[in-house]
């Protein structure tokens, strides 16, 4: 193992920023400082909700810039979501956002063909109208897929730009819906039976692969000097974040919140039962063999979506009246995909409070006690099930990523599940990101070692639960008894 300190630029894109950060890691060091932070701004045009992805890419461009020299370049974003490029290698338009409304009711026309038990006991990956099988069947008939002789997911495309390389990393190709999480290749099954081209995906990568060497144009654009390689790492950024949750042992539950919550388990082989699919858990990889078990929850988009519907009130005073507001007074099902679309998200939370009989919240601070309840409420459940269905009790819950600064959601998540609660690392995609690059070049060991390497390096905050679980346990029953 190497002994020197070196500089990894993690570039990890989230559905409303992105960033690039610098890493610096030596065999008892870790520091991680932001290089760069810009908007990510989808576009709506008249064929429906589009990413910017070429002002993703500038965005990136001016990260490495501000970065200066490293010794590697990584990149993880959301998933699911891709580019086509033609003959020639050039983008077919714009990605199309997950949350475009172009796979309404494709769903049940996959299912025709590939019925849903069938499909998840082939893929294990839990029903999202979003996943990137549902958006190909989508596009089946449009000029564009017609066209295309390459599809890369989005971080892949990204690093096709930076270094003219093409490849499919694992863990994000996991989440297409078309692989076989027990063989950890394609399946081709399901991709035969629904029509789709496997040859469209570039080769798998797996993380820690190299991934080629910035280009000339790339070099000179962001003044680095070459060669600078880029380094495939766990490009679903629930991959990397989940790689940078600081837990010791097996017994740990996790939750990476932002935009999203995923709660669930690390474990060595995917739950693919039936009761795991009528739960809609997910089985995505992980490094190292892992597979992430874990249930997608609408996460702090719904107060992200209040906040912006309010006019943008200061989050820290706003958190304060929630504090004070009464618990549990009302609670809605956050995993409700009828909170997936934007727009007039307070009225949508006080109508389903409505239609489920439970007082009305009206003021910011009750509607955002609410969901904040709800949120805890969810993440009860999810730890709860993932534990019974996959046969792996736990004794402590590890919250990473943007939640772990609202410390009353992170400690009335401790109380909803009835156990410890630790919080941080805050950036734990780009910790994971940059951990992987740094084990690809020698200077950390297996995933236990990049977690201990955490423990001792990064700040967290430990929560323990407080008060009655009855009330929550009669919380829940307002929503499974409705």
């Amino acid at each position: 193992m190497s002994t020197g300190v070196k500089s990894y630029a993690a570039v990890d894109l989230g559905a409303s920023s992105g960033r690039v950060m610098v890493g610096r890691v030596g065999p008892d060091s870790l520091e991680l400082t932001e290089a760069h932070r810009f908007v990510n701004r989808p576009v709506r045009v008249p064929e429906g909700l589009r990413w910017d992805v070429l002002g993703l890419y500038a965005g990136v461009l001016d990260g490495l810039r501000a970065a200066g020299q490293v010794d590697s370049v990584g990149i993880d974003s959301w998933a699911v979501d891709y580019g086509l490029l033609d003959a020639d290698g050039a983008l077919l338009g714009n990605p199309v956002h997950y949350r475009d409304g172009r796979t309404e009711g494709i769903a049940e026309k996959v299912w025709a063909t590939v019925p849903a038990p069938e499909l998840y006991a082939a893929t294990g990956l839990q029903y999202a109208p979003f996943n990137t099988l549902y958006q190909l069947v989508a596009a089946r008939s449009t000029q564009q897929l017609a066209y295309a002789r390459r599809l890369l997911l989005v971080p892949d495309l990204l690093a096709y730009w930076l270094t003219g390389e093409q490849g499919t990393e694992l863990t994000n190709a996991s989440t297409t819906q078309l692989i076989d999480p027990r063989t950890r290749d394609w399946s081709y099954d399901v991709a035969a039976r629904l029509g789709i081209d496997l040859g469209l995906f570039a080769p798998l990568r797996q993380p820690g692969d190299p991934a080629g060497v910035l280009l000339p144009e790339v070099l000179e654009e962001t003044g680095l000097t070459g060669p600078v390689p880029v380094t495939t790492v766990g490009s679903h950024d629930t991959a990397s974040a989940v790689a940078a949750v600081p837990a010791e042992g097996e017994r740990f539950a996790y939750i990476c919140t932002g935009t999203w919550s995923l709660a669930g388990l690390e474990l060595d082989a995917p739950v693919l039962s039936e009761a795991s699919r009528a739960a809609n858990f997910t089985n995505e990889l992980g490094l190292d063999g892992t597979v992430r078990y874990l249930r997608n929850i609408m996460g702090l988009w719904l107060l992200q979506e209040c906040v912006r519907a309010w006019g943008e009130p200061e989050l820290g005073g706003l958190l304060l009246d929630a504090a004070k507001a009464p618990a549990l007074r009302s609670v809605v099902d956050a995993g409700d995909s009828a909170f997936l679309a934007p727009g007039r998200m307070p009225e949508r939370i006080a109508e389903a409070c409505r239609v489920s009989g439970q007082p009305v919240p009206e003021s910011p601070a009750e509607i955002t006690r609410c969901i904040l309840d709800s949120l805890a409420l969810a993440h009860r459940r999810a730890v709860e099930e993932a534990q019974r269905l996959a046969g792996h009790p736990v004794d402590v819950v590890h919250i990473v990523g943007g939640g772990t600064r609202n410390a009353l959601l992170c400690q009335l998540t401790a109380d909803a599940c009835g156990l410890p609660v630790v919080a941080g690392p805050t950036e734990a995609a780009a910790l994971g990101n940059v951990l992987v690059q740094a084990r690809a070049h020698g200077l950390v060991g297996d995933l236990a070692g990049m977690r201990r390497l955490l423990t001792r390096t990064q700040p967290l905050t430990r929560y323990e639960p407080r008060g009655d679980i009855a009330r929550w346990r009669e919380a829940e029953a307002r929503l499974t008894h409705r």
